[in-house]
């Protein structure tokens, strides 16, 4: 084994852990801010409608600096646009935790602030860094270890987060995330992006405003976007509003830490699946699957009798197809259009993922003030599923022309 291969399997690895780090802590925190609805209400006179909003802005925004934190990516290396990331995500935790955390400023620091730092260090960043490590052999695999990763940090942090907001209340519980916040800005600075992108072509003069065109013109591509739209959604709808509708059901008060710690335990089994199978067969198969089982789990949850047991079994299922879309969706990304872009146009389709994840936090918010429960906000998750799921079956699986010519 020569010097140089040895190096890029270090900085692989390294890597990997790095963004495995920076997944379980943005994802963990970012996972239990619907189990701080309650005390915001209280202490903050902060209605659900204003709740949502600011929820579904942070997701918003999250998507909306994708796309820029990938172009800094692909172009002045990770660790620069994570550690970016991680300064406005504990600025905007800071913000929550000071006196000035009503009003306008609790939409600042809930909505945009966190909104930006997750643009660069949850889901998309980290695996579109880590993707150029890898070749297309192996590469859902290695990111769907990184999805694992944040599927750990949904499984702890909801537990976590129910101890420290009984034992030391909401505001001590932030400063507790302000340290992991801080780790998250060392495990940045791990972060390698090679320069010789795998799997895309080498010494490829593509500019980025050749890429973006080259994307947006690609059918394939349009469809891939717009079904992760669905996914935003659906996620967005249960990890804000499931601790509301189970009390609405009657449920136990434990009910909603249990769904949401079950979501991120049997996530790291779906992920790891889904990034085995996708590295087998037609990752646009794996998606359409995905997404018509989801409707089926959520059609089973909201019309089966009431019952903590079928809450649980709702989370589990629900959990085990959580991220599962993340490694082909990013996978279909790289065998497209290559790794080179890969930060930016995962950027571009996971801006779509977030513009579904606002309007489920804020419109399950409205519907439920309009309405006086979430049954529409479910029955739309339904249609939308076998949306999803039927506008992945034209994607065709093949790199593009240039690809293919180089």
């Amino acid at each position: 084994m020569n010097d140089e291969k040895f190096i890029t399997n270090k900085g692989a690895l390294v890597t990997l852990l790095a963004a495995c780090t920076i997944v379980i802590i943005s994802l963990g925190i970012r996972q239990t801010f619907g189990m701080f609805y309650f005390d915001f209400s209280l202490d903050l006179d902060v209605t659900l409608s204003q709740f949502g909003f600011a929820m579904g802005l942070q997701l918003f925004m999250w998507g909306l600096f994708g796309p820029v934190f990938g172009f800094i990516t692909d172009r002045y290396g990770g660790n620069i646009a994570v550690f970016i990331g991680f300064v406005f995500y504990l600025l905007g935790i800071i913000l929550l935790h000071s006196s000035y955390n009503t009003g306008i400023y609790f939409v600042i620091s809930m909505g945009i602030l966190i909104g930006i730092g997750l643009g660069a260090t949850a889901i998309s960043i980290p695996v579109s860094i880590v993707a150029k490590h890898f070749p297309v052999s192996n590469r859902t695999i290695a990111i769907s270890i990184v999805t694992a990763a944040g599927s750990f940090g949904y499984f702890v942090s909801p537990i976590f987060v129910s101890f420290t907001l009984n034992a030391y209340g909401w505001e001590n519980t932030l400063l507790i995330f302000s340290g992991f916040l801080v780790i998250g800005l060392f495990a940045a600075m791990l972060l390698i992006t090679p320069k010789n992108v795998v799997g895309g072509v080498i010494n490829d003069k593509q500019t980025t405003g050749e890429a973006i065109r080259e994307a947006l013109r690609n059918n394939s591509f349009l469809y891939l976007t717009a079904g992760f739209f669905v996914c935003g959604w659906h996620i967005a709808l249960v990890a804000t509003h499931i601790p509301m509708y189970v009390a609405e059901r009657g449920l136990p008060d434990w009910t909603a830490t249990t769904i949401l710690a079950m979501i991120g335990l049997f996530n790291i089994l779906g992920t790891l699946t889904s990034g085995y199978l996708s590295s087998k067969y037609p990752k646009k198969i794996i998606l359409s699957f995905i997404y018509f089982l989801r409707g089926l789990v959520i059609s089973a949850f909201i019309f089966l009798p009431t019952n903590p047991i079928i809450a649980v079994l709702f989370g589990i299922m629900f959990g085990f197809l959580w991220l599962a879309t993340v490694p082909p969706t990013n996978g279909l990304v790289g065998v497209m259009f290559g790794t080179k872009y890969i930060g930016l146009l995962y950027g571009i389709v996971f801006f779509s993922h977030q513009l579904g994840s606002f309007l489920g936090a804020y419109l399950g918010g409205k519907i439920h003030d309009l309405f006086g429960n979430y049954d529409y906000a479910w029955y739309i998750s339904i249609a939308l599923s076998i949306f999803a799921g039927l506008i992945h079956l034209p994607i065709k699986e093949t790199p593009v022309s240039r690809l293919q010519l180089a």
